[in-house]
């Protein structure tokens, strides 16, 4: 599997269980029920119980801040979706646009870090005045 792809099952199953704690919910749940019916139609039914059953657990674990359990559902969806997306690359698309319909903000994609360090020196800009500091 690609690396872009092997990207979006994770980024769409920490999306999809992030979701399931939201009033975004059922328009989640109807999607992603949809494309499992376009992609493996014998597996639908199964997902979508699936998906019900993650809710609960995710509702339990956001009440009592179970981040160790939110983690594991969002590497559970990252797996069933990555093996979706394996199966059938054709999803992808289709998943991308769910995405963006679900998540127009694109909390989904790839986070951006920034790393700062100190040299010894500084500028702070006061009123528009520049004042050169020195650290000892």
């Amino acid at each position: 599997m690609d690396p872009e792809t092997a990207l979006l099952a994770q980024s769409a199953g920490v999306t999809l269980v992030t979701l399931m704690t939201t009033d975004a919910w059922h328009r989640t749940r109807d999607g992603i029920t949809q494309l499992w019916r376009r992609m493996q139609p014998h597996r639908a039914e199964a997902v979508a119980a699936e998906l019900e059953a993650t809710r609960e657990d995710a509702l339990a674990a956001g009440e009592a801040d179970d981040q160790e359990t939110l983690s594991e559902l969002h590497l559970e969806w990252q797996g069933r979706l990555r093996r979706l997306l394996a199966a059938q690359p054709g999803a992808a698309v289709e998943l991308r646009g769910l995405l963006d319909e679900l998540d127009p903000r694109g909390s989904t994609g790839p986070a951006v870090t920034q790393h700062a360090s100190a040299s010894g020196q500084a500028r702070i800009y006061q009123a528009g005045r520049d004042q050169h500091i020195a650290e000892r």
